[in-house]
């Protein structure tokens, strides 16, 4: 009997400080819009990863450990099972997030000036890690043709080739895009940054989530080459929704520049383990492939339902995502500003997503919506669209 996973069960997240629901995020003004823009889900964890904790819990001693013997063997069979990648158990480090680890890349391997590739509309905290770090942002701008973005790759040559650029920030899969990257477009990618001597940081934190005909290719897998000159940084946190009680992983074949990363982790003390993060992410690798397989098929029910309602509104036009949990949709037909189609989505539609003009200024007019939610409350917030759209119809008469 296949088991039965509740992703209609509406849970209050402002029982606890959850970002997604917080002033912080929707302001004192927006308490009662729908909170789409953070990129987490409204699913309560995996059982297994519950019932781990809760054991782990009882136990009652917090003292200091070490990491369990189990979570880099569970993490390796995992991502060879999936994803077909054999990842060497020396190659993989411990991080506190994706984050960190591409903040500490930048750090180790450029040097204040240096320019590093971003392939925009792309994760806002790319931009801030380079210019939180006194690095320069060069773009290689996706091209949007036929409602689907690609790469390209006679402009990347251009950035790759100008002796400044020594690294990129590749989003794989992407976000807010939804591309899965083939292998074919991570090969001829990798090709132009080992021949320009820039090194590839891929942020694969979405891997896991891919679509019917899509397949996530890690980038380190295309070839011993590429590998050498990679680092990926990886996490079960979008997953299994466990972004709060969760680390990451970063994974570095070249000798070289893991010795790096190993004396930069000890130099910042943040090679420690927190005993909760090794137990749910054990237990996600391990007891929560079911779970996952049966929340994506609930989260492409989610974008046809998207897709569904938004035939009759020419207005709006959604990309077509081959992963993530995140829409990205074009709103330039409406003709409004980025301010302007803010203020519409919030006050016409109730609505709380992520400015499309914060992944870059190709994103103006588009938004992020983030559909990991109950199908419900997607219904009522698409109501709510499709009741301001006309709106302006009405108006325009």
């Amino acid at each position: 009997m296949a088991e039965h996973f509740d992703f209609d069960e509406v849970i209050d997240r402002r029982e606890v400080p959850a970002l997604k629901v917080h002033r912080m995020v929707l302001g004192e003004d927006g308490m009662d819009l729908f909170p789409a823009g953070v990129a987490d889900m409204d699913f309560r964890a995996p059982k297994p990863i519950l019932d781990a904790l809760a054991q782990r819990l009882g136990h009652g001693v917090f003292g200091y450990e070490t990491v369990a013997d189990g979570l880099m063997p569970a993490l390796i069979v995992w991502m060879e099972q999936r994803h077909t990648w054999d990842i060497h158990p020396d190659h993989i480090l411990r991080a506190p997030n994706v984050l960190n680890s591409l903040s500490m890349a930048t750090n180790l391997f450029t040097e204040p000036g240096d320019c590093i590739i971003v392939q925009p509309p792309v994760f806002f905290d790319f931009a801030d890690i380079i210019a939180e770090n006194g690095r320069s942002m060069a773009e290689n701008p996706l091209v949007l043709s036929s409602g689907r973005y690609e790469m390209d790759f006679d402009g990347l040559e251009a950035c790759a080739a100008d002796p400044r650029t020594k690294m990129l920030f590749l989003c794989n899969p992407h976000n807010p895009v939804g591309r899965v990257w083939t292998k074919a477009e991570l090969a001829q990618l990798g090709a132009i940054c080992r021949k320009n001597g820039v090194v590839v940081v891929s942020d694969e934190i979405h891997a896991d989530i891919t679509f019917q005909d899509h397949t996530y290719t890690p980038f380190a897998s295309i070839s011993d080459a590429d590998a050498q000159n990679s680092i990926t940084c990886l996490s079960p946190a979008k997953s299994f929704n466990i972004a709060a009680c969760c680390g990451a992983f970063t994974v570095v074949p070249d000798e070289t520049r893991r010795d790096a990363f190993k004396a930069e982790n000890s130099r910042l003390t943040v090679n420690k383990n927190n005993a909760f993060a090794s137990v749910a992410m054990e237990a996600a690798y391990k007891d929560g492939g079911p779970w996952l397989d049966a929340a994506i098929a609930y989260i492409e029910g989610n974008v046809s339902l998207v897709r569904a309602r938004l035939v009759d509104m020419p207005e709006v036009s959604l990309v077509e995502p081959e992963g993530t949990f995140l829409l990205w949709l074009d709103f330039r037909n409406l003709g409004l500003q980025p301010d302007e189609l803010t203020q519409f989505l919030r006050r016409e539609a109730g609505w709380a997503i992520t400015r499309g003009i914060a992944f870059g200024d190709s994103g103006a007019g588009f938004g992020r919506l983030n559909i990991a939610c109950p199908r419900a409350r997607l219904e009522k917030a698409l109501d709510r669209l499709v009741h301001a759209i006309s709106t302006i119809r009405d108006a325009s008469k």
